[in-house]
């Protein structure tokens, strides 16, 4: 078993330079790899571009894959819904991390 893999299925947050294989990805997220293809269709997660022969994902895709079936199973948000929430999700963390460094300025 691959140190990242191992990483996935103790629990643990995985850097973005972490590169997954769709097997991978499929073993940690507990699913088939035609419902990583929707996640991927509705774009919920994007494999690395530069293998697109050889799919690969950073290891914030089973953060996001996660956070896409929480929603789906708490919300009943579709794909595309939640998507959308997770990079509004995002943008609002990105600018709350702005914000924080700002604070610290002042």
């Amino acid at each position: 078993m691959s140190s990242p893999l191992l990483s996935l299925l103790t629990g643990d947050i995985l850097e973005e330079d972490v590169e997954l294989t769709l097997a991978d990805l499929c073993k940690a997220s507990h699913m088939p790899a035609e419902s990583v293809y929707e996640f991927i269709e509705y774009g919920v997660i994007e494999p690395v571009p530069e293998q697109p022969d050889n799919l690969r994902f950073q290891g914030s895709s089973l953060f996001r894959i996660n956070r896409a079936k929480r929603l789906q199973r708490d919300l009943g948000v579709n794909l595309a819904g939640a998507a959308l929430a997770l990079d509004l999700m995002e943008q609002i963390d990105s600018l709350e991390a702005q914000i924080k460094r700002l604070q610290q300025l002042s």
